[in-house]
Formats: structure tokens, C-alpha cells, sequence
């Protein structure tokens, strides 16, 4: 509920009852109740956030291909046109929307039926549910209304975005629905302002995951009363009205006017969502007081509305009357939470009062349970009223379903986050622990009414910090991870198949979804990964399809362009060894590409050449290397294209190795979690005093680094300890006196030959809580095979990268994989020589090096281009006289002609008669004066050289 809580949907009207579903099987058209299993080689289902309710698997695949268009029911038009949009932000492919046609082959069709139906799934899916079935010839939602429609889209998108080339889907049938009504998320800003762009991004992204409601607290002020009194609190109401009668009422700091909250419905209802509004009163209410003093106690010093005055109601009934024609959606919440219990009788009036009056405006009220404190029991209450069941102190789950509420699961031990703080999921939800053991029935892992009972559930962000300093990104960096486990448990609301690192293994492959502005506009790296945010060049860019999207680590933005041939080329921040190269295609893949990798960017090692276009993953061998380069990408039949490339260090030794602890808080945090590489998952220990995690790498490795990815409840003190046997341990390393909360230590000692690594903590900085993401043993190995060049100079002497003297240059080779043999280099197109020293380069201009060996068995080869501008350019002069139609005398012409088979040339200058010296336009000198003339010209290269000056006699005019 709104405010700090003590510690501790819309609904269809519908109950899930066995008489109803065994009604809803006698009718005609019933779907199957369930599928037949799948057999074997047929496919296994999208993997998809939520999980399908049903999945039968067929065999081979749909692929969209570009004259694959999206038809539908002239009643699902819009669902169709937001599904083309985002189709073409998620997969590149822009797809006609035909309304009405005649599917053929290669489309993706929607039907409305509002005669579907389905046993298990009963009124659920006859709201929400839909049918999808996906073979070579295309693709076909069908649902029984629209919103089912929406969220087949969703499923058809996450799968796509998921496959090579964002283009295919496994041919099978899947018939879903949601186990609740009620999928939502609450957000606080009447303590903190949210933009419309966030708020407009939030119910967008929640769509994403089928989540269907935004619950918007739009008033609160702060907890505790200052020192000076009510009148110094943070309070905000976050509605502006033109009406003049409301004036003062909102607040000053940010406040949405009626163009900001028609632009939230429109979002909502192009994303299957509603929006439950909540103006919070009697209680929460210092933005009314400061607006009318007269309607608070203590003569307005307070943040509580004083019931005994009937104008404090009517004010309040007066501000929905104002505010309710904004809102489109049937539910709208009232507050009522947190009144002092002194004023229980006038606090139960004032909400059936208000109850009664939001349904006389043609809504359905919703209030925040707390009859039990205040009454002891919800006798004499309004019951028409659906209760966010937050605390089971105020009025729980139990209470509430015993007195025949429709209700939904709020409750705040397992949902609430008030960011920042040190009670109620300051640092964000337990994510693994819902996933694994919550459901929308019960508190933690017990169940406390019967399975399916409440509406739903919600999660809620309250922003009771009133004076701490963070954004509103800040927060979504919180909660990010929350939405699609609530999604998923209220969804199909049963302990999930998938492992929670296996969950957020789909999240990350398919993000937050098309069409944001504001959120998870950074990119987050992959476990390895070493080129987020790296500097990239392209050959060639497409308008809007910039090269920098490549490793940008945004899902929904890509490189494209339209030439035949491309070339990338990645910088990485330093040079390191690299382990794999990744690329996820956009469109149709190219033919082939090379790839090679330098430490500084003049000499490559060629990797790959060739490479298959649909392989999307090559192993560059723990090369060191700062640069990568993806050359010759050989458009086959489409636009060429990727949305990202990246490049990844050596496996880690902790890869695949096993892991032990001294314990666990709970089953579902294992050691194993803090080796899986997903930095989203962790190990938690139980409360001894020094917990220790110890990992197996499973043989003897050189290592002499360990990188450990505390979780907020962090490592003060800890010892580092190496095993060769896993019994007798030897210190590598002493941590002391590390900083509190989340953070990556990076702890390096001498290199050490051992299979076991231990990490014991001697001290907590948040005890008795210890929690790890990620225990990391880089790899240090060499490189199987590798070869170099070097230049001597090593920088060039003359502007971008050219020498002005001959360089040398001299080549190695080595590996694990053995002896290296046979060095050899040509320049240019000379004769393959042996490199058994420095190789001078001196022919003039861009100069072509290769060079090659073989280490063990294995061949290798590299190549550069070294530019040499050793000579100074040269400079010719002519004369001559062309006859002129309107004279018998002509003016001389001189002619000038500047060459250079280096850096080129920069500039050229001529006299004329011996004056000054003049710039070259790229024109013939013309010269009418009589008399005999001489021009000498001269010019200068780009690194400096200075030709010698040429020149030519000619006679003037006579």
C-alpha cells in the first residue's frame, strides 16, 4: 500500500470454479483442453516471457521473409498496425498490414473469434487468451477478443527476436492464457515526479511481458513530520486542471495536464493495458491541506484529512468529479489506507462514502485494505470495493478472501521496494526467490488463501525517500528485473520448469521490448563481453542505421547499409585476449565475411576467411588483440546488416567448473549460481559467521586473478586461497576493510598453478547477509598459434601514419601448438622471402605486407599496410597559345601537372615573372599581357616534401 508500511484487477468478476470449467466443456467449439505431447524431432517451444500454458510442437519452421505481410480482422486493425511497428523495431522487416485479404503464403494473419474458447483457460481466456499457430506457410493468432490478439503478437516478437536472423519460428501450436487477471505494477509519484515519457515508457514496456496494469499513485508527501511542522513536508499531487477551482492544487515541481494523461491512455490502450488511477485520501492527503488548511487537524498542521468536517469529504468527492473524466479505464482507487484509528468510525463512512461515489461517476472503486486495524474486521464495510491486500497487519490476504473480497496480492514483504532504503527491498525485490517459491496465493513460499483466490498480483515501487537524490532511471535500474518474474507468476502461476538463470537467459535475448524512449537506453554487457560501448567504423551507413548501433548493446538498434560489400572494425580499449567473436544478422545474411585482429590496427592475423553468413559465432584462439576487423561482408540478395557485434574474452576456468559453500539462505540461491556467468543470479550464504565458496575447476590451471561480483549484502574482510587437492589450502590473497554494498573486486596476485580456489569471509558488511553474484577465474592460457609483425620506428614520422624514411620491419610466431617454422613475407606483389630479420619497406606509397609460418601443424598467416612517402612529389609546367575566334593574338596558357606516388599531394603554388607566390586553383594560368612571360610552379605532398620548382618560358602578346 501508499506510505511506509509496517513490516510484515481488475478483476473479471470471475472465480475459477470446477463447476464452471466442467459447464464451459459441454459447450460447442471447446479447444482442447490439452494438447497432445510432443513426439519425438518435433519442435520444442519459443521460449518465451511468460512461459506458454500449452506448446505441441511441429516440425520445421516459418521464416519471414519481405513480401511477408501482416493480415487481419477489419476489428484488430490496430492491433495490427502497432504489431507491424513493432515488428519492423524488433526484426528490421516491414511488413504491409493488408486489412481484410486473403491470407497467402508467408503472412502472418489475426482473427478475432469471439467464440474461442478453452476449458482450463474458461473467462481468462476468453479475455486475454489466444490461439497461435505457426507453420511453413505462415503464422495465424486467432483469440476471442483483442487484448488475447495483442499478446499473441508478443509471443510471435520474442520468439523472432530470439532466432538467427530475427526471422524464423518453430512450426507448432500453442494455446495460452493467464492464470489471473491482475498482472500489474504500482508506481509512487506523488513523492517523486516520473516524466510523462517514463510513464508512457513503463506501460509500453510492461505489454512486453503481458503485464496488464499500471497502477499510478498520483499524491503523497513525506513520512515523518519536520521539526517545523506540516507546512515544511515534500508533498505532490501530480494532476493539473484548467478549471480555476483548482488552482494550487498541483504541484509546482511536475504535474501532468490533460494532453500528458491522454497521451498515458492512448499508450495503455495500444498496448493491451489499463491504467488504475489513485488519488489517496484520508490519509496521504498533505497535498490537500496545503491547497485548503481548513480540511487538515491542528488547523492544517498535518497530513490527514479531519473526517469530522463534511467539507473534507466533499472536497475529496469534488477532486474525482474533476479528475475522473480523464480516465478511461473501469477501475478507479481511492486510497484509504493508514488513518489514525481514533477517527475509525468517521474513516469507515468516508470510504463507503467514497466508494459509492466513484461507482455513481461509472467506475469501480478500489481501495488499500486496513479494516482490521481499524475496526478489528470489515463489518459494516462496503463490499463492492476490490482491496490491495498490502499487509497482513492491516488486512491481509486471508481476511480479505474470508470476507468475500475481490482482492489482489500487494503484500509488502514480498513486493514492496522503496529505493534506497534499508527496509522493504531498498536494493530491489528478491527476483530469484519469487520466481522460485512465490506465487500470487501466497506470502513467500506459503500459501495462505486457495490457489487462483485473488485477482491477481501487483509489485509497488514507494518513494518514501523524499530527500535522497536519484532519478527515475535509477529506480527502473531497481525493478528492472522484476517485471518479467511477476509477469511470469501470475501468468502461468505454477513453480517454473526453467531455472531462474535460465529465465533471465530469455530476458536478456529478448530486453524490454519496441518503442522506448527513456528506459534501458544503456546497453548492459554479456557475461565476457569486452566491446560494449567500444569505438566502431563501417565502411558504409545507412540514414538512422549507424555503425556505433553495433556495439552499443541496445536489442532494437542496428547497422545497415545498402552497398554489395562492407568492411567493421572494432576498438576495443585496450589490447587483450580475446576468446570469440559474436554477430546477430539483421535481415538476410550475407554470403560470407572475413575477420582478423591486431594490437595495433596496422598488422592483422587473419582468423576466419569465408566464414559461412548464417554462422554467428567465431573463436578467435585467445588472441591479444585491441582491434577486430570484419572485412569483406558479401551482401547475399538483401540489404547487408547486424544489430550487434561482439567480442568476448576466453572462456573463464570457472566455466563449467563446480562449486561448494559452507551454505545457502535458501534452496534457491546454490553456490552454482555464482559460477554460471549471468551476473543477475547469485549465491547466498547462510548466516554462520565466515561462509566460504570454494570452486573446483576440475584439473590444474595457471591463474593469478579472481574477480568477485558482490550482490549489496557484500564482503568487508576475506582471504583468497588456492588447492591443488582441495584439503590442504595456501593464502594467494588478504582483502581488508572493502567498501559496503554492490560492487566488483578485482583481486590479483602472483600467477598459481592449483585446481581449487576458496573464498572465505572473515567480515560482513551487512551481516548476517552475504550474498555473490559472480566468482570469476579468468583465463591467463596462450594463444594455440599466433604471428606478428613490428615496425621500426614504431610510430610514423609523418601525418596520419605515414613514413617518411623507409621502415623495417620484423615478423614472429609462436603458440602452445608448437615450434614456429617457416617465416616468410612478400610486399606487395613481389616473391614470398624468408623473414628471418628485419625486411626493409621501401618502395613508395601504401604498401601491402603479408607474412605467414606455421606453428606445430598449424598454418598462420597476417597482413598490414604500411605507407611510405620517401620521395618528393614532382611538378611539370607547359605553355601554349590557342587561337581565339575574336583575336588574330591570343593570351598564353600555362599548364600545370603535380604528381606524388605517396601520402599525395596537399598543395600547389605558382609565380608568374618571378613575384609572389600564388595558390593553385586546379586552372590554366592565362597570361594577355604583351611581352615575354615565365610561371614556376612547385608542390608539396601531404607529409611535407617540397618538389623542385618547375618552370616554362612562353612569349606574350605581340
Amino acid at each position: 500500500m501508499s506510505g511506509t508500511r509496517t513490516p510484515s484487477t481488475h478483476r473479471a468478476a470471475r472465480r475459477r470454479g470446477a463447476a464452471a470449467i466442467a459447464a464451459l466443456g459441454l459447450m460447442a467449439g471447446l479447444l482442447a483442453t490439452t494438447p497432445a505431447p510432443a513426439q519425438a524431432a518435433t519442435n520444442d517451444a519459443p521460449e518465451v516471457i511468460p512461459a506458454l500454458q500449452t506448446w505441441t510442437g511441429g516440425e520445421g519452421a516459418f521464416v519471414l521473409g519481405a513480401e511477408s505481410r501482416i493480415v487481419a480482422d477489419a476489428d484488430l486493425e490496430s492491433v495490427a498496425r502497432q504489431f507491424a511497428d513493432d515488428l519492423e523495431a524488433t526484426t528490421g522487416f516491414a511488413a504491409e498490414v493488408a486489412v481484410g485479404a486473403d491470407a497467402r503464403p508467408g503472412d502472418l494473419t489475426l482473427d478475432l473469434d469471439p467464440g474461442l474458447e478453452h476449458a482450463d483457460g474458461g473467462e481468462l481466456f476468453r479475455a486475454e487468451g489466444y490461439r497461435l499457430t505457426i507453420d511453413g506457410d505462415g503464422v495465424e493468432i486467432v483469440a476471442p477478443a483483442s487484448q488475447g490478439a495483442f499478446y499473441g503478437t508478443r509471443t510471435v516478437l520474442q520468439g523472432l527476436v530470439q532466432s538467427p536472423q530475427r526471422n524464423s519460428l518453430p512450426a507448432g501450436e500453442t494455446v495460452d492464457w493467464p492464470n489471473h487477471g491482475v498482472r500489474g505494477f504500482s508506481l509512487d509519484v506523488g513523492r517523486r515526479f516520473f516524466t510523462p515519457e517514463f510513464v508512457r515508457d513503463y506501460i509500453t514496456m510492461m505489454s512486453w511481458y503481458k503485464l496488464n496494469e499500471f497502477q499510478i499513485h498520483l499524491n503523497d508527501n513525506e513520512i515523518a513530520r519536520p521539526a517545523g511542522g506540516w507546512k515544511d513536508a515534500y508533498d505532490g499531487f501530480r494532476l493539473k486542471s484548467d478549471d480555476p477551482a483548482f488552482a494550487g492544487l498541483a504541484s509546482e515541481d511536475g504535474a501532468y495536464d490533460r494532453a500528458d494523461w491522454q497521451s498515458f491512455e492512448d499508450t495503455a490502450a495500444a498496448h493491451a493495458v489499463v491504467i488504475i488511477p489513485e488519488i489517496d485520501a484520508p490519509a496521504h492527503s498533505r497535498s490537500f491541506i496545503r491547497w485548503k488548511p481548513e480540511l487538515g487537524f491542528n488547523g492544517g498542521d498535518s497530513d490527514h484529512l479531519d473526517l469530522s468536517k463534511p467539507e473534507s469529504t466533499e472536497t475529496i468527492k469534488a477532486v474525482f468529479d474533476e479528475f475522473v473524466p480523464w480516465f478511461e479505464g473501469p477501475d478507479v482507487h481511492f486510497g484509504a489506507d493508514e488513518y489514525p484509528r481514533s477517527g475509525a468510525d468517521q474513516y469507515r463512512e468516508f470510504f463507503n462514502t467514497m466508494a459509492e461515489h466513484i461507482r455513481s461517476l461509472g467506475k469501480q472503486p478500489r481501495a488499500w485494505g486496513s479494516m482490521s486495524v481499524m475496526h478489528g474486521s470489515a463489518d459494516g464495510y462496503d463490499r463492492d470495493v476490490i482491496i490491495n491486500a498490502w499487509n497482513n497487519g492491516w488486512y491481509g490476504m486471508a481476511k480479505a478472501e474470508a470476507d468475500g473480497y475481490r482482492y489482489i496480492n500487494t503484500n509488502d514483504g514480498d513486493l514492496y521496494v522503496v529505493p534506497f532504503a534499508n527496509y522493504y527491498h531498498g536494493n530491489g525485490l528478491n527476483n530469484a526467490g519469487l520466481y522460485a517459491t512465490w506465487l500470487p496465493n501466497r506470502l513467500g513460499s506459503t500459501a495462505v488463501v486457495p490457489e487462483g483466490a485473488p485477482e491477481g498480483a501487483m509489485f509497488a515501487v514507494w518513494n518514501d525517500l523524499v530527500h535522497e537524490e536519484y532519478t527515475e532511471l535509477d529506480v527502473h535500474g531497481l525493478v528492472r528485473d522484476s517485471f518479467p518474474v511477476i509477469a511470469q507468476k501470475t501468468w502461468d502461476s505454477q513453480t517454473p520448469t526453467r531455472s531462474y538463470g535460465e529465465f533471465v537467459a530469455v530476458q536478456r535475448r529478448i530486453g524490454s521490448g519496441p518503442g522506448l524512449t527513456t528506459i534501458d537506453r544503456t546497453g548492459v554487457a554479456r557475461s565476457g563481453e569486452l566491446s560494449l560501448g567500444a569505438a566502431v567504423t563501417a565502411s558504409s551507413s545507412g540514414e538512422g542505421t549507424p555503425a556505433e548501433s553495433l556495439t552499443d548493446g541496445l536489442a532494437l538498434t542496428r547497422w545497415a547499409t545498402t552497398e554489395d560489400t562492407a568492411d567493421v572494425r572494432i576498438e576495443l580499449a585496450e589490447a587483450a585476449p580475446v576468446g570469440r567473436f559474436e554477430v546477430d544478422w539483421a535481415g538476410i545474411a550475407p554470403a560470407s565475411y572475413d575477420v582478423a585482429v591486431s594490437d595495433d590496427g596496422v598488422f592483422w592475423q587473419q582468423v576466419a576467411d569465408d566464414v559461412d553468413g548464417t554462422a554467428a559465432s567465431v573463436e578467435l584462439g585467445s588472441l591479444s588483440a585491441r582491434y577486430v576487423a570484419v572485412r569483406d561482408i558479401r551482401a547475399d540478395g538483401g540489404d547487408l546488416g547486424a544489430w550487434r557485434m561482439s567480442v568476448f574474452a576466453p572462456e573463464p576456468l570457472t566455466s563449467g567448473a563446480t562449486a561448494t559453500a559452507s551454505g545457502v539462505e535458501a534452496a534457491a540461491f546454490p553456490p552454482s549460481l555464482a559460477i554460471d556467468g549471468d551476473d543477475k543470479t547469485r549465491w547466498s550464504a547462510n548466516y554462520v559467521a565466515q561462509p566460504w565458496i570454494a570452486v573446483d575447476l576440475g584439473s590444474e590451471q595457471q591463474f593469478g586473478e579472481v574477480v568477485l561480483a558482490w550482490e549489496g549484502a557484500s564482503a568487508k574482510d576475506y582471504v583468497v586461497e588456492v588447492s591443488d587437492d582441495g584439503a590442504t589450502w595456501t593464502t594467494a590473497a588478504t582483502m581488508t576493510g572493502q567498501a559496503a554494498g554492490a560492487r566488483v573486486d578485482t583481486v590479483a596476485f602472483e600467477p598459481v598453478d592449483a585446481r581449487h580456489v576458496r573464498v572465505t569471509v572473515t567480515a560482513k558488511n551487512l551481516s548476517p547477509y552475504l550474498s555473490l553474484f559472480e566468482l570469476t577465474v579468468p583465463s591467463i592460457a596462450e594463444a594455440g598459434a599466433w604471428i606478428s609483425a613490428e615496425l621500426s620506428p614504431e610510430a610514423p614520422d609523418g601525418p596520419d601514419g605515414w613514413y617518411t624514411s623507409a621502415p623495417s620491419a620484423s615478423f614472429a610466431a609462436g603458440g602452445t601448438e608448437g615450434a614456429p617454422s617457416g617465416v616468410e613475407v612478400r610486399i606487395g606483389d613481389g616473391e614470398w622471402s624468408a623473414a628471418d630479420g628485419p625486411v626493409e619497406i621501401g618502395a613508395q606509397g601504401e604498401q601491402r605486407v603479408e607474412y605467414r609460418a606455421t606453428v606445430g601443424d598449424r598454418r598462420v598467416a597476417g597482413y598490414g599496410i604500411v605507407k611510405v612517402d620517401t620521395v618528393a612529389p614532382s611538378v611539370e609546367v607547359g605553355a601554349d597559345r590557342r587561337p581565339a575566334v575574336s583575336s588574330p593574338r591570343s593570351p598564353v596558357r600555362f599548364t600545370i601537372e603535380a604528381h606524388d606516388d605517396g601520402a599525395g599531394i596537399a598543395s600547389v603554388e605558382f609565380r608568374l615573372d618571378g613575384g609572389s607566390w600564388t595558390a593553385w586553383d586546379g586552372e590554366d594560368v592565362v597570361v594577355d599581357a604583351p611581352g615575354r612571360h615565365t610561371l614556376e610552379a612547385r608542390a608539396t605532398d601531404l607529409v611535407g616534401h617540397v618538389s623542385p620548382v618547375a618552370s616554362s618560358p612562353a612569349p606574350g602578346r605581340g
